[in-house]
């Protein structure tokens, strides 16, 4: 955690690569590559403590624990295919664990104190106190993904994609003026409340009648990233895809 001056708080909660050592050795050679991560998200970002933003990031791979569903892994997307609290395959649906080595109950339960309550409760403390001295604070849930996931949707991904829970967790001129910017910019495509809505921390933190205004940006890997292992920062994609991002936060603070 970074704590910053304005009212900007971002959520990194898919970056995290290290892997406890009772869960590493029963993954499998796939999963142990870590396919399913956001990757390098804190270097595209790397112009956020500028900004004065506070930031959050987390450690521990999503294949440990999946920070961004509910605790009780209730579906986000009902009827869609989707994967879980505590993962069992890859979004190419390799299985994650060796045969018989998957996580019972009781491991989850543990997963779930050890390293969910923890992130939530350091997300809610900022929040907390970045509402005690503004009237209105935005959350930025930052995520990527690969641009083909045949899994979760149809063709490619569009490369700017965000979510306000269906209008629930922002004031829609935020995010009106949000989608604009993604789709004016040049050689890129952006969506709002497309494939990606938003996850547990966009739909649970944002409570606009309360101050917080919550939004999910799901970047598709390609804009900045080589998708394929060993998934290599793309510094040439990136700075083309910083300004953009740059233009969205900033408008953001100016929206708050």
């Amino acid at each position: 955690m970074r704590r910053g001056t304005a009212p900007l708080l971002i959520s990194m909660p898919h970056t995290g690569t290290f892997l406890p050592s009772d869960v590493s050795a029963r993954l499998t050679h796939v999963a142990l590559k870590l396919p399913d991560t956001d990757w390098h998200l804190e270097r595209l970002y790397d112009f956020v403590d500028q900004l004065g933003a506070s930031v959050i990031i987390a450690t521990h791979s999503r294949y440990a624990i999946d920070l961004n569903r509910p605790p009780d892994d209730t579906s986000l997307y009902p009827g869609q295919d989707t994967t879980g609290l505590c993962p069992l395959d890859t979004f190419d649906r390799d299985p994650l664990y060796r045969e018989g080595q998957q996580p019972d109950a009781a491991e989850m339960r543990g997963r779930i104190e050890k390293y969910w309550k923890p992130y939530h409760a350091a997300l809610r403390d900022e929040l907390d106190r970045l509402r005690e001295r503004y009237d209105r604070v935005v959350l930025w849930d930052a995520h990527s993904i690969r641009s083909v996931v045949p899994r979760f949707f149809p063709g490619r991904l569009p490369d700017l994609n965000l979510g306000s829970a269906g209008g629930s967790s922002c004031d829609q001129s935020l995010a009106q003026r949000l989608v604009q910017i993604a789709r004016d910019c040049p050689g890129y495509t952006g969506v709002l409340d497309g494939r990606f809505k938003g996850g547990y921390i966009t739909r649970r933190y944002g409570r606009p009648k309360e101050g917080v205004h919550a939004i999910q940006l799901e970047l598709a890997q390609i804009t900045y990233m080589q998708e394929e292992f060993p998934y290599s920062f793309d510094e040439n994609r990136a700075r083309t895809l910083r300004p953009p991002l740059k233009q969205m936060l900033r408008e953001a603070l100016r929206w708050v």
